[in-house]
């Protein structure tokens, strides 16, 4: 149908009709929302209309950008997703001039939080709204339910409210479990979405940010538990996934749980004797966004150990070729486990799940900081509910994350919570063992190693910083505070003459 500017129809307009804005369309058409859309590629817009002439809310196809414009009814509803960076920019420049004052133009892909500050500011400069969402759950998530992160003014969120909270995935109110069973043109009923209003300006895409790191984290974790159990026990493919499958019935279920056990059970159509793992080339990518959080933690003095590490052993898979001719050069440790193989699966599932609440710990840690130096007043109770479906790491124990904000809404760190402090007091010793088994054994587990050293400098009231702060000032004069002295009083040692103490205010 051709849009009418004269009558326009639609609830809301997309643009960028590649995998991701296709499945959102469809969605959003489900709840009932007539959806414009415009793809710079005509032929593309063209043949996603005709292959659903069907859907609930209907389609309107636009071949330039004025006509979608035409086509949405005020104030307008925008939501662009094409690839972060100078094409977000230059799409947002041709759309200002088109707008009326009061319309929103959301970005749902994964910009970078600094550059939707800006954005948002010149918007609003020119009476329009622009919002950075973030969007999480992949192209199932977006079809049917994705986690919806928004930021932006109060106003906007006003008008997003509706398309977003029906679009969004759904948890059950009681126990907070993922509802499960829409299929096209039957959504599901009922439930409460996974989606909040995040925070002013870049709030939504700086959560967003933050949850993307603690994906990368949480997947080196788990596929570290896979290497321990594939290098110290022997087992098959197989035989882990029915050890991931049991895992995922208890505290450790979530999404990577369950999609690794799948991953793990799958045969190589190439190859039907072999498990299809046992043929991916052990090289990994990423696409920024871990790398943009551990420079953001690094801003802001924030340790951020293991979703660091996480990106780092990202980039050490990719020097295959390297790693390839280095273990024919050096020879690591002669180790055999012989202990019972029960009770090592059983130690690494409490590693696993210590080592995932650092991990969590950690993004939430840097999330408080965030918003002091951004001026957000972030709600992490309802930033952890967003989590429980929809998106890569919804999880079991993010329930008991959200209940542990809100029992202290400043808690400082989630391994001080009651709940949490019992977990890890019940899975230390096990992981302690691995980490101590793996170090013998010389299998690389820096997710583990880092998690648990993180722990236990947390947990450590004097550090080896007073000597490292000596050293600093002995070769830069950089000062130090001394014990008994006020926070904030600095001093200075002539350390050719020791008896001469400058007091240094900064």
């Amino acid at each position: 149908m051709s849009p009418n500017s004269n009558n326009p129809t639609a609830d809301v307009g997309l643009i960028g009709l590649a995998v991701m804005g296709q499945n959102l369309v469809l969605n959003m058409a489900d709840h009932g929302f007539r959806v414009a859309v415009y793809n710079r590629t005509t032929e593309t817009m063209q043949r996603f209309i005709a292959e659903n002439p069907d859907t609930p809310g209907g389609l309107v196809g636009c071949t330039s950008l004025q006509e979608l414009i035409a086509a949405i009814k005020r104030p307008r509803r925008i939501v662009i997703l094409v690839k972060a960076g100078p094409a977000v920019d230059d799409l947002l420049n041709q759309l200002a001039p088109l707008l009326e004052q009061g319309d929103i133009v959301v970005d749902g892909g994964n910009s970078l939080w600094t550059d939707t500050i800006r954005r948002e500011k010149d918007y609003a400069a020119k009476g329009l709204y622009f919002v950075g969402s973030g969007v999480s759950g992949g192209e199932t998530g977006a079809r049917f339910g994705p986690s919806l992160m928004p930021g932006g003014s109060p106003e906007a969120w006003k008008q997003l409210k509706p398309i977003w909270t029906a679009i969004a995935a759904k948890v059950d109110a009681r126990t907070g479990k993922p509802l499960t069973g829409a299929a096209p043109g039957k959504p599901i009923k009922g439930g409460v979405p996974c989606t909040d209003y995040i925070g002013a300006d870049g709030a939504g895409h700086y959560v967003k940010m933050v949850h993307n790191s603690i994906e990368y984290g949480d997947m080196q974790l788990i596929c570290e538990a896979y290497f321990l159990m594939k290098r110290l026990l022997g087992l098959k493919p197989d035989q882990m996934a029915k050890v991931f499958g049991q895992w995922n019935t208890g505290d450790l279920d979530s999404f990577l749980i369950e999609i690794t056990a799948e991953v793990l059970a799958q045969k190589d159509p190439a190859h039907p004797r072999k498990f299809l793992v046992d043929s991916i080339l052990d090289a990994a990518g990423q696409k920024g966004t871990g790398r943009w959080t551990s420079e953001n933690a690094l801003d802001l003095g924030i340790p951020l150990d293991t979703l660091t590490l996480a990106v780092f052993a990202r980039c050490m898979s990719a020097l295959k070729d390297e790693r390839v001719a280095a273990s024919k050069l050096i020879k690591g440790p002669r180790y055999r486990y012989r202990g019972s193989q029960a009770a090592l699966i059983a130690a690494i599932r409490d590693a696993l799940y210590c080592s995932k609440l650092c991990c969590y710990a950690q993004g939430f840690a840097l999330m408080a900081a965030a918003q002091k130096e951004y001026h957000w007043k972030l709600d992490f109770a309802s930033i952890a509910m967003i989590w429980r479906g929809g998106c890569i790491i919804r999880a079991r124990f993010l329930q008991k994350i959200a209940d542990a904000f809100e029992r202290k809404r400043d808690l400082p760190n989630l391994v001080l919570d009651p709940y949490f402090k019992k977990q890890i007091k019940k899975g230390e010793a096990n992981w302690r063992k691995v980490v101590s088994l793996a170090a013998q054994a010389g299998v690389p587990c820096p997710g583990f190693m880092s998690a648990l050293a993180y722990y236990d400098s947390y947990r450590t009231a004097q550090l080896p910083a007073n000597l490292l702060q000596g050293q600093r000032d002995y070769f830069g004069a950089h000062t130090y505070e001394r014990v008994g002295k006020p926070r904030g009083q600095f001093f200075h040692t002539d350390w050719s003459s020791p008896q001469r103490l400058e007091t240094r205010t900064k």
